[in-house]
């Protein structure tokens, strides 16, 4: 039977960050050395490099579980079906519930448990866990969804991708630039319509990649306390991504009934917008093709690096006619697609 998303939300920051707020940050090497640049110069690389222009960031007196629930609402609204129908409420996320001007994370209960009390679902049998995968965790989601609707145990799944990383950022760290906050949500369920997930690959890298990206002290050796905050070997995860996305797309791809030729988008996790864009002219170049163009929708100039929300958030865009220049048409051929921390890489092959 085939499974297919039914339904999408979203939730968007209203809070918008221009890079010009943070001309006035004071930014420092890891090792805590001076920067020799003027602050204007970091953020004209930066803007280079990411494509990133804006981002969005939520009002302090706001929680991830709840941007979480707004998204998974809208979800549910828009697949038009019963919440107490719901057999799973899967939710990927990295760093649980982290309130304004707090050092602390909060995971308990779960963000699914928080969601389910939010929604009002009474059924005791609809399960609520987190994934903690880092920014493939929703595809990872959407791909145990599917796994839970094929063996029989399940109909009807919400899989939700939710991050706060504003509260999580060094402020002194130039990589701070890349984060924001986002939700993004889906119901997948069984159907009778034609298409849906059709093939999926999911791989981690950690012999020498788990900690590319990891928790850190700030790089201003003033600083004192112990609070950690999210740090990356940006250079490292680059090479890394052009390297292995591109061939776990390709044998992604050879898994399922379709050729490159039938693809009509490419929904990337928005990480960053030149290696993106290397990583997906890579695959095409493993066909000996090259690029189309509008292959592959980018949110990141204005939205920026919400983790596991990107590819939801995008999709859920896309369908609603809120993405200048893109739309998926029913009985198109597309690919999600994801890397990060663990080192993890997955990738889905869907026909919408």
């Amino acid at each position: 039977m085939p499974t297919k998303i039914t339904g999408t939300g979203s939730f968007i920051p209203t809070q918008i960050e221009k890079n010009e707020s943070f001309f006035n940050h004071e930014f420092i090497n890891s090792d805590g050395s001076t920067i020799n640049n003027t602050n204007e110069v970091i953020v004209e690389k930066f803007k280079a490099i990411t494509g990133i222009e804006e981002r969005r960031y939520i009002k302090p007196s706001l929680l991830n579980s709840d941007i979480a629930f707004f998204a998974s609402e809208k979800a549910i609204k828009d697949a038009r079906i019963d919440k107490e129908t719901l057999d799973y409420i899967i939710v990927a996320h990295n760093y649980g519930d982290v309130k304004h001007d707090s050092e602390q994370s909060d995971t308990v209960p779960s963000i699914a448990s928080r969601i389910k009390h939010l929604l009002g679902i009474k059924n005791p049998k609809c399960v609520g866990y987190d994934i903690l995968f880092g920014c493939p965790g929703w595809i990872e989601g959407v791909i145990q969804a599917k796994a839970f609707i094929a063996s029989g145990i399940a109909k009807k799944c919400l899989v939700v991708g939710s991050e706060t990383l504003s509260r999580v950022v060094d402020k002194h760290d130039r990589d701070s630039m890349i984060y924001s906050d986002g939700a993004g949500a889906v119901i997948v369920e069984a159907t009778d319509e034609e298409g849906g997930i059709n093939a999926h690959e999911t791989a981690t890298f950690a012999l020498d990649e788990a900690h590319f990206i990891y928790f850190g002290e700030t790089n201003k050796p003033e600083i004192t306390d112990k609070r950690r905050y999210i740090k990356m070997y940006g250079r490292k995860i680059y090479e890394f991504a052009l390297t292995n996305v591109p061939l776990a797309l390709k044998a992604c791809l050879e898994k399922s009934d379709y050729k490159i030729e039938d693809v009509k988008k490419i929904l990337i996790h928005q990480a960053n917008e030149k290696m993106d864009e290397a990583i997906v002219k890579r695959f095409y170049k493993l066909h000996k093709m090259e690029m189309p163009e509008g292959i592959m929708p980018m949110s990141i100039n204005t939205l920026g690096n919400s983790s596991v929300a990107t590819v939801p958030t995008l999709y859920d865009l896309i369908l609603k006619g809120q993405l200048k220049g893109h739309k998926i048409n029913k009985g198109d051929v597309i690919i999600f697609a994801s890397v990060g921390a663990g080192m993890n890489i997955n990738a889905i092959v869907y026909k919408h």
